[in-house]
């Protein structure tokens, strides 16, 4: 028999797997350069006696390198896309710092930080952002790892429960 406590100590494996291997995935996929995303990812968990939630909180910007974002051209399987807006270019300023990126043009000049920053963003306005799942995928695998006896006692199902999860993100 599958006890508050019981349910509660599975939930919390649940919520400290989904954290520690997204921020693993997020360092192994190398997009934790300001480690701002990675930093930010916490879970809560709470049940009583006929609910439990169980809740993820990360920067905003973490559901798009999650999920990712088609361009105009490239397209991916998401929710999300660049309609008529590209991203901020000023957004990409210091990120392009701590990756050290400067290009020459072709008579050997550096290329203005501004004009870096528009080239860049014009490139994810078109291409898009690659979904990584570098949240998904520990989200799935912990979910298969769950006790059927939970997963029935409270009706969870694997997409309603992450779409639920992603939904009420914390921003």
């Amino acid at each position: 028999m599958l006890d508050n406590e019981n349910a509660k100590r599975f939930l919390t494996d649940f919520r400290n797997y989904v954290v520690k291997e997204s921020k693993s995935n997020l360092t192994r996929l190398k997009k934790s350069s300001s480690k701002k995303l990675y930093n930010s990812i916490k879970g809560n968990v709470k049940v009583s006696k006929n609910s439990m939630s169980v809740d993820f909180q990360m920067e905003e910007y973490g559901l798009f390198q999650d999920k990712g974002v088609s361009g105009k051209r490239k397209k991916y399987k998401t929710p999300y896309t660049y309609k008529s807006k590209m991203p901020p270019p000023k957004k990409l300023d210091k990120w392009i710092v701590r990756k050290g990126i400067a290009p020459r043009n072709e008579k050997g000049q550096l290329m203005t930080r501004k004009s870096l920053q528009f080239v860049i963003a014009r490139g994810i306005y078109i291409n898009g952002i690659k979904p990584s799942l570098f949240f998904t995928k520990p989200f799935e695998k912990a979910y298969k790892r769950m006790p059927n006896e939970l997963i029935q006692k409270y009706g969870l199902d694997l997409d309603d429960f992450l779409e639920h999860t992603l939904k009420d993100f914390k921003i």
